[in-house]
């Protein structure tokens, strides 16, 4: 390969959190960066942080973080002599990789060739079946039958869930396997999808692999990424809790993870993944060369001589897996294996792509690490995606920013800051948060608590579920799979932490809070409380919305203090416009409040609370047309079901919106009759925007809100 080892300003072809998490390391390392940046990304933290950046004109990946050719010549204007990929885009591709050798420039990755074989999913699972992994057979889309169902659709070029589909329906097939090579385009530009058969339940268990040039290959740890949204995985840690309890199922997988890497004579960072679940699920449907093995170096130290699986015996407690795919980049939760072994990974990307020796062994491993993605979506919506501007995120303490951990605490990775906006073009993934402790449920307590008490503000996150995964006692007793989601039940994982009660009182919070405001900003009677009469008089009224319902907080403040008539012996010990001190029952509990426009967020022990305040006057332009079927998101209109005019059925789609490299299907909530269609093919809509209008056919009234589905 070419590699140079006199590297010394690195460009991040990438964005956001994963371009500032690169650059940190390259900081520490004394080497200079340069950033890329599109439109979109113009405000975006990871642009101030680099020495340099380069503009790529344009919004859409596939004219920015896609085009290979401006990104090198990015990195030849500033003087860049190395490229790294971070996750995502460019990061698997092997002409780009070449390009970028060609350009007489070092590639912080494996070699183009390892790339390609990896690249193309289909030929993967046929290179490790020769290797002796098992894996689960292919199927040709066009040949999957009733039998074979469900299955799975895949991108045969990318991942994190892009191009996915799971079709349980055979006649669903077609429209499936078409909107996932549309979104396969659109993600990794190659719409080549392929099937497999979809197993319910299982583990989602992954190996880290580090080789040099020189062929050592370490399997550095694994991790458990098993609850997963849209095939998406939403909570990682290390090491895993099955790994953890299955005698030899750690051996056995740096076994096949190593052969998978020897197998393509790869050099840096990758993961293998693997899916481990029971012998019901997977008969017939593997394949892999047996007694295959192979002398083991793990993270733990141990070394030995371990026989590969080779067939679908056993359950998934028997520790049996199937490969996957192999990732050949850096993993998006690559920190709890830091954190859990004291490696910086992108530090040795770096080193190994200047040529350097890894050591025999990698260290081991000791304490247990766990990530949460915060994304901006409304998971009780379907996982709706969110956009917006994000006020405030900050978490309680000291945390560590991009900082591999050895002392038990919490990491932050994130890629927005207060004021940040986030788009419709990439990935709603807002922040990581990382704990690490010397206990697995140490390292949950601290996260759930953390992000409890965390200031989120601006735009609706999955927080909350996260915090309600953390604690919940399946969670807690290591009982996860890709169906977690399901077999819990997503409403009450999604449920809010307050309950009705901290809301009610969040709310007095937040009126009082206002009177606080308006108390200062008097030009008269300074020093009076609002709403303060030497004689009885009505009370004041401040009306809100949560998540848990309307509330109409009536409260009057005399010369012996408080009175609310939703709260008779709350007492009022001190509030100012941004903090309010109640006694509840004796117990004095601190509210804070921020208030952004109508936006009102009330942050306490008793849970965080998201509150909009109603005005008592509305504006007749805020009022749309019933049956109005409105944009859940800001995006782009891709594709119209039907006309003006037609008869539509419960339940038929209208219309397709790509947001967020994610397509959504907006369906007619009811039969009825297209009667308005202002939007047309390519229109790129705002929040809350009318798409269409559908009225019942035989009452004539208009219908009820319309149906999202991704």
């Amino acid at each position: 390969m070419n590699h140079t080892d006199t590297v010394t300003t690195v460009l991040v072809a990438n964005r956001g959190e994963i371009a500032r998490r690169v650059f940190a390391s390259c900081r520490r390392a004394g080497l200079g960066t340069v950033a890329v940046f599109s439109d979109a990304d113009a405000g975006s933290p990871h642009i101030a942080e680099a020495d340099a950046a380069v503009r790529l004109p344009g919004t859409a990946p596939a004219d920015t973080y896609l085009r290979g050719e401006a990104i090198i010549a990015a990195a030849r204007a500033a003087g860049a002599d190395a490229i790294h990929p971070g996750y995502g885009f460019l990061s698997e591709n092997a002409e780009f990789a070449r390009a970028v050798l060609d350009a007489g420039l070092t590639w912080i990755g494996p070699g183009p060739d390892s790339i390609a074989r990896m690249g193309s999913k289909v030929e993967a699972k046929k290179i490790m079946a020769d290797a002796g992994v098992p894996v689960l057979a292919e199927l040709d889309p066009a040949a999957v039958t009733e039998a074979d169902l469900p299955v799975l659709i895949k991108a045969s070029a990318g991942g994190g869930g892009r191009g996915m589909r799971v079709v349980r329906d055979l006649a669903e097939l077609p429209d499936q396997l078409a909107a996932a090579r549309r979104e396969a385009q659109s993600a990794f530009g190659d719409p080549t999808v392929f099937c497999e058969r979809f197993l319910e339940t299982g583990r989602h268990i992954e190996v880290q692999v580090l080789a040099d040039r020189h062929g050592t290959v370490w399997a550095v740890g694994e991790r458990e990424c098993s609850i997963q949204r849209r095939h998406q995985k939403v909570v990682e840690e290390a090491p895993s809790p099955l790994v953890e309890a299955t005698p030899g199922m750690r051996e056995r997988l740096f076994a096949a993870a190593r052969r998978a890497a020897q197998a393509i004579d790869y050099e840096g960072a990758g993961t293998v993944e693997f899916l481990a679940t029971g012998a019901s699920e997977a008969t017939g449907n593997v394949t892999g060369a047996s007694g295959a093995t192979g002398n083991v170096t793990g993270a733990s130290g141990a070394t030995g001589n371990v026989t590969g699986v080779s067939e679908a015996t056993g359950s998934s407690a028997d520790g049996e897996f199937f490969f996957l795919e192999m990732n050949t980049r850096l993993q998006v939760e690559h920190p709890v294996t830091e954190c859990t072994t004291g490696l910086d990974l992108v530090d040795l990307q770096l080193q190994v792509a200047a040529g350097a020796r890894l050591e025999p062994e990698p260290p081991p491993a000791s304490g247990h690490s766990i990530e949460v993605r915060l994304y901006a979506e409304d998971p009780a919506q379907d996982w709706r995606p969110q956009s917006g501007t994000v006020h405030r995120l900050a978490l309680p303490g000291r945390v560590a920013a991009f900082e591999v951990l050895r002392e038990p605490g919490l990491r932050l990775d994130s890629g927005v800051e207060d004021g940040s906006a986030v788009g419709v073009h990439y990935d709603p993934m807002l922040a990581k948060v990382i704990s690490y402790a010397p206990t697995r449920g140490r390292a949950a307590r601290m996260l759930a608590t953390s992000l409890a008490r965390a200031e989120v503000h601006g735009l609706r996150t999955n927080r909350d579920l996260l915090v309600n995964v953390l604690r919940h006692p399946e969670f807690l007793a290591g009982n996860t799979d890709t169906a977690f989601f399901d077999t819990h039940g997503l409403d009450t994982l999604a449920a809010p932490l307050a309950d009705a009660g901290a809301e009610s009182l969040s709310a007095l919070a937040a009126a009082l809070a206002d009177a606080a405001a308006h108390r200062a900003a008097a030009t008269v009677a300074r020093g009076l409380p609002s709403g303060w009469r030497n004689l009885p008089s009505q009370p004041q009224v401040k009306r809100y919305e949560g998540d848990r319902g309307a509330h109409e907080v009536r409260y009057r403040l005399t010369r012996s203090g408080l009175i609310a008539d939703d709260h008779p012996g709350v007492v009022l010990v001190a509030h100012t416009e941004r903090r309010v001190v109640l006694a509840i029952d004796g117990v004095h509990r601190q509210f804070d409040v921020a208030r952004y426009g109508d936006a009102v967020h009330v942050d306490s022990s008793l849970g965080p609370v998201r509150l909009r305040a109603i005005p008592r006057f509305v504006e007749p332009s805020a009022h749309v047309a019933a049956g109005s079927l409105l944009a859940p998101m800001p995006g782009s209109v891709i594709r119209i079901g039907a006309a003006v005019g037609d008869a539509v059925t419960a339940g038929q789609p209208v219309l397709w919106l790509e947001a967020m490299k994610m397509e959504h299907i907006v369906k007619a909530p009811t039969a009825g009759v297209l009667t308005e269609l202002p939007v047309a093919v390519g229109t790129q809509v705002e929040l809350g925007a009318v798409l269409a209008v559908v009225t019942p056919a035989e009452s004539g009234e208009p219908s009820a809100p319309a149906d999202i589905e991704e």
